[in-house]
């Protein structure tokens, strides 16, 4: 999502957490807004709704975005993986808000977002 829509200033943000061991590096950096940001905390790894079994949540910086997800025709993020599902159920990326502000980038041409 964009940054300009959201109403909040987006957190920088460890892929893999201090507490476990990430470090400050660029490579283990990445932008999040805050919703995501908390829900995340120090987890790397989360259980998989549709098979409880334990999947990595996606590394922007190494992830493919497209590879672990897609979108449905109501704004929805869909898990293609047990990655993707995963990081949706997780971050609670289908949240009614999040819904409505990609309906609205949608009318300034941001959505969906390039990858």
């Amino acid at each position: 999502m964009h940054q300009s829509l959201q109403g909040a200033t987006f957190h920088i943000e460890h892929i893999v957490p201090q507490a476990a061991g990430g470090s400050d590096s660029a490579d283990n950096l990445a932008l999040a807004c805050p919703s995501c940001n908390l829900g995340k905390s120090d987890r790397v790894r989360v259980p998989d709704p549709a098979t409880q079994q334990v999947a990595p949540l996606f590394n922007p910086r190494t992830d493919r975005w497209s590879d672990h997800f897609g979108w449905d025709e109501d704004w929805r993020i869909v898990g293609l993986t047990s990655t993707g599902r995963a990081t949706v159920a997780a971050l609670n990326l289908n949240h009614p808000r999040r819904l409505r502000i990609r309906e609205a980038e949608e009318w300034f041409d941001l959505f969906p977002p390039d990858e």
